[in-house]
């Protein structure tokens, strides 16, 4: 009877050897597969990216054409259209009393606060 479960003994180990070989094997089996197939999507992308024209090229041109043609929504002038409109940018406009009067004070050290 030990004999027998000496054999069983031995035999067991040289399965779960023979198991854990086999589930390695498959393993690396799939590792090489996603592998092969990652390499033949980037073969493809490499071929459509070979077909495709310079993207510089194609930028340098459609910078040469935006530039000379002026921007249709933008009216064509040399200066102001109006130049009363330009009040609204420069700021408040003081009166020549009040520079005066600030130019006034500033040269005698005084202040004409009410």
């Amino acid at each position: 009877m030990q004999a027998n479960s000496m054999n069983r003994n031995q035999s067991q180990p040289a399965t779960a050897t023979s198991n854990a070989d086999r589930r390695g094997k498959h393993r690396i089996a799939a590792e090489v597969k996603r592998l092969e197939q990652e390499i033949k999507y980037l073969e493809e992308e490499l071929e459509q990216l070979e077909k495709i024209e310079n993207a510089s090229a194609a930028c340098k041109e459609l910078l040469s054409n935006v530039e000379t043609k002026p921007d249709p929504l933008l009216p064509v002038t040399n200066g102001p259209a109006n130049p009363s409109w330009d009040r609204w940018f420069e700021g408040p406009q003081e009166s020549k009393e009040q520079k005066n009067l600030q130019e006034r004070d500033g040269a005698d050290g005084m202040s004409h606060e009410s």
